[in-house]
Parts: C-alpha cells; structure tokens; sequence
C-alpha cells in the first residue's frame, strides 16, 4: 500500500492493546497521529479510497478483534488536547482532549454545566461522535457545533441538528473524524463546579470497576430497561470465558482479568446477550464498538 506523505507520525504494524482499556487485540496495519487539521485533511485527500480509516480516542468503549485493524488508525495526540474558554460560556476543544480535561477546564472559567463529561472515558472526538452521555445528560444536550474531516479530506462544521443525534448514535459516517467541538455551558461558581463533579467521581467509582482492564459500558439501555438489570436478572453475574469475565460489582461491565483475547471477550459479551434475550425476550446491543478482523 502507497500512503501520502504526513507532518505526523505514520507507524506500520503498530500494537493496538496498549492503546485500549480491555488491552487485547491486534494491531493497526498503519496508525497515523496527525500534526493538524491541515495535515490529516491532506492526508485523507490524498489516501486511496478503497483505504479504510477509523479514528481512535482513549479506546475506552472498544474492542479490537485479535487479527487487527486493516487500513488506518486516525490517533488525535497532543496537538488536538485543548479545551478554551471563550465568551458567552462556550468552550472550544480539540477532539483529542479527554472528558477530564473539558470539564476541569470549563470549572477554572465558570462554566457550569458539563461536569458530567468528566464521567465519559474518551476524547471528544469520540463522545460527539456517539453521543455519549452520564447522569441524565449527553453531548446532544450542551454541543454547538463539530468541525469534521471527511473521508475525502473535506473540512465542514456541523450544528447539532446535523448530527441527527439518538442515544448513543449519531450519523457520522465511517471513515469521518471529529476534530474539534464547541460546548455551551452556563454561569456557576467554580467550587460548585468542584463539587458536582466530585459527587460523579465518587458515584462512578462506588459503582464501576474504574481500576480493572474493561470497556465501560458494554450494552445500551433498552427502552424501559438498564441493560445491567437485565444481564443480572439472567444470571450473568460473574460469569467468565477464559481470562474474561462479567464484573461482579457491575455487570453491565466485562473485564480482561488478566491474558483475555478480544474474541474471549466479544464471545462473552455473546453469550450474555443470549442468555437475556432467553430470559428476557429483550436483545441487547452492544454500546462498546467492536472493530478489527477476528483472528
């Protein structure tokens, strides 16, 4: 494969479970880490378009099969790490900047608002692009607007309504990378700001097993349901194939406990959809992206 030139960094074969909570799987047949939106728009312009690309945030909500991921890996590293505050309690960020570092951000300005994005695992990049959501909000609710390259290299800037956001969905499509969003908050004391989102860590970390190779949630709430009641109510509680396990302490949460495979993973996750749907007769779906050849 001939690929374009880049100001970033372009690595062949590059181990991918490092990258990503669950680490397991394989790797990237290219990972590109952009110098900038010029960069990677030329990049992608220039790419053949029978190239696969996928972006990768904080790998938090994915699981990479074990044969790897054909085509290239879009990583946003430190040039697309910003956060800015700006008048009228809008804050501008790069689609690499963390959930944390919005939130602590917005705090220091007096923006109220987006504390709940301190809960969501990733980068803005990928919270924009499925909505992602904690606490009773979600991206829909506070983003004004996303810049987005193409798969053909094209720059646009989309509002909201462009998004035509769902739960956890919106209509980006394959190959397209969030670059940066702009998020509307509302005036608050930053020591309140403090408060609310140490109310949320302290909640996540009462309920969630943060400290364990996983990767967050792993369903979608069906209509009427928690997906973790219904996973629960099917016994799947515990429940293991090879080093992969359901947790026990939420078990809409699965966990590499120690040498898992991503298909001990992913085949979990099956089973426990099988076991609620027979339940149940409610079929889950998976929140985490699963990507990759399996192996």
């Amino acid at each position: 494969m001939t690929l374009p030139d880049t100001a970033g960094r372009l690595t062949p074969g590059a181990p991918l479970a490092p990258l990503v909570w669950f680490k397991a799987g394989g790797p990237a047949e290219y990972l590109l880490e952009p110098k900038s939106v010029d960069d990677l728009s030329a990049f992608l312009r220039d790419l053949a378009s029978d190239v696969p690309v996928m972006a990768l945030g904080l790998g938090s909500n994915l699981i990479v099969r074990d044969g790897g991921v054909p085509g290239v890996v879009v990583r946003l590293g430190k040039p697309f790490a910003y956060a800015r505050a700006g008048e009228g309690y809008l804050i501008t960020c790069g689609g690499g900047a963390s959930g944390i570092l919005v939130s602590s951000n917005a705090r220091d300005a007096g923006i109220g608002g987006l504390e709940f994005l301190r809960s969501i695992p990733g980068t803005v990049g990928g919270f924009v692009r499925m909505n992602g959501g904690a606490y009773g909000r979600e991206v829909a609710d506070v983003l004004v607007c996303a810049t987005v390259i193409r798969r053909d290299g094209t720059v646009e800037t989309l509002g909201v309504a462009d998004l035509e956001y769902t739960y956890r969905h919106s209509n980006l499509s394959d190959g397209t990378v969030v670059v940066e969003a702009v998020f509307r908050g509302h005036a608050a004391e930053p020591a309140a700001i403090q408060a609310e989102m140490d109310r949320i860590a302290a909640a996540r970390e009462a309920s969630q097993p943060l400290r364990s190779k996983t990767g967050g949630s792993t369903f979608k709430n069906p209509e009427g349901h928690k997906a973790w009641a219904l996973v629960d109510a099917a016994g799947c509680r515990g429940l293991t194939r090879g080093d992969a396990q359901v947790s026990e302490k939420h078990c809409n949460f699965l966990l590499n406990l120690g040498n898992a495979t991503a298909a001990e993973i992913e085949a979990l996750g099956e089973e426990v959809r099988d076991k609620v749907k027979a339940q149940s007769g409610v079929t889950l779906e998976w929140e985490i992206q699963r990507v990759g050849i399996a192996k």
